[in-house]
């Protein structure tokens, strides 16, 4: 090999590694916990120093459509969270889905531990909060708020710990998060309306979803028909009166889990094909100059994006949108509150819903966690991973206080009055800030090779 070879091979070696690189953090759920911090601090800088009050102002512009009698104007801050979060709630509807069917909750031997924490952690937060704010007409509708962990942020942290954390940890707050968000939905779809319900546009999102189940038994994969059906679900659920991102949810639901081909057959042609390709090829030609080699990747990739199901094409394609556009245009339309009197609470105390959104998220969580996961093991419903230990998962309680994305939603949704919103947006953000410190600082410290001990 001459010189000028092994300079353009050494200059295509270092291409493939940044590319490889860059899909590696693309790709990271870590990297949008990071996106996340960075958007959120923008957002805050400009409501309290003056800085870019573009990014202030920006969110009450009005945009919409209007097509001879119909009409559909909003402010942009309501297409972020009416629209935009749709399609967050549809990839965390895929990613349930997938879970359910092939992942940690596709069976109960996997499922329980994750589902007994998570149901501990959605119970004991919210009833925390109804301690401090029953009765209270302005704040009670709020208990919802710290029932949900932040997936983003809690595996971001858990990375910061690298190979420090057993795998089995990783895999347990993964799962409980995701039981968590699909309690939120539950909950955001039961108690928290966007308007009082329409029957007639309810019964069209139903027959929506009705023909999109047809279509998905019938085995339609085509993804426009599912995409174009998504739209009109998405307004009728909003014209309905149940929150505008529900809508994604019940579209993740009915979109098609599985491919239809036969394993044997797909994986007897593929080989053929492979053997195929090495006999057409020839030391001296590229395979982008031979028409056969060609022929047969073509023929390859259009296999194997049939056997692709079409969920899975949905949710690869969507997530790195969800996870570094939508997400943190959210935490820039949400997060930006002026720290001043009225944002922290009146001045002869701290308010209420402080003391329930703090207690519930940053105590509530972690306790929850671990009393339904030890009850749930102790009455034999459940199984404690055997490389970890109850102090660890104490510490995955903690991380679970990070509500950040779910409890700003459900905080916008719960109260009418701005200057509560305020209040708990700032309480929102300053203790999940608190939960990421104190339970980055105490996995650090558990996990590690301990003595025996009762508790472990």
């Amino acid at each position: 090999m001459s010189a000028i070879d092994r300079e353009q091979s050494l200059k295509k070696f270092r291409m493939y590694e940044i590319r490889n690189i860059f899909n590696t953090f693309f790709h990271n759920e870590s990297a949008g916990g990071i996106v996340l911090i960075i958007c959120t601090a923008l957002a805050i800088i400009a409501a309290n120093t003056g800085l870019m009050p573009w990014l202030v102002n920006i969110w009450d512009k009005e945009m919409g459509i209007s097509v001879g009698n119909f009409s559909l104007k909003m402010s942009l801050l309501d297409w972020v969270n009416d629209g935009l979060m749709a399609i967050f709630f549809f990839v965390v509807g895929l990613e349930i889905k997938r879970e359910m069917l092939v992942g940690e909750l596709s069976s109960l031997k996997h499922a329980a531990l994750p589902i007994f924490a998570a149901i501990g952690g959605m119970l004991v937060p919210a009833v925390t909060y109804f301690m401090f704010n029953s009765g209270n007409p302005f704040t009670e509708k709020g208990w919802g708020i710290p029932m949900a962990t932040d997936i983003a942020f809690a595996i971001g942290i858990v990375s910061l710990l690298g190979k420090r954390v057993p795998l089995s940890l990783k895999v347990f707050l993964t799962a409980l998060a995701i039981v968590d968000d699909l309690g939120a939905i539950i909950v955001l779809a039961l108690f928290y309306p966007a308007h009082a319900l329409d029957p007639v546009f309810l019964l069209y999102a139903a027959g929506i979803v009705a023909g999109l189940a047809l279509l998905n038994f019938l085995n339609i994969r085509n993804k426009y028909v599912y995409i174009i059906a998504g739209v009109f679900l998405w307004y009728f659920v909003y014209r309905s009166g149940v929150h505008a991102t529900i809508a994604g949810v019940l579209l993740a639901a009915v979109t098609p889990a599985r491919s239809v081909i036969n394993e044997l057959r797909f994986g007897t042609k593929l080989q053929y094909l492979i053997d195929k390709f090495k006999m057409a090829g020839s030391a001296k030609v590229e395979v982008i100059a031979n028409p056969e080699q060609q022929h047969i990747i073509h023929t390859m990739h259009s296999m194997i994006n049939k056997a692709d199901p079409l969920m899975h094409k949905f949710e690869s394609t969507l997530h790195p949108w969800v996870t570094f556009m939508i997400m943190p245009v959210f935490a820039l339309a949400n997060a930006g509150v002026a720290l001043n009197g009225s944002a922290l609470g009146p001045g002869d105390g701290i308010p209420d819903i402080s003391l329930g959104i703090f207690f519930g998220l940053f105590i509530g969580k972690p306790l929850g966690i671990f009393l339904f996961s030890w009850l749930a093991t102790k009455a034999g419903l459940a199984r404690k991973p055997e490389d970890a230990k109850w102090r660890q998962i104490v510490g995955i309680g903690i991380l679970g206080g990070i509500g950040f994305t779910m409890s700003i939603f459900i905080n916008n949704l719960a109260f009418p009055d701005s200057g509560i919103t305020d209040i708990g947006k700032v309480t929102i953000l300053f203790t999940s800030l608190c939960s990421a410190i104190i339970g980055l600082t105490f996995l650090f410290l558990v996990c590690k090779k301990q003595k025996n001990s009762n508790f472990a």
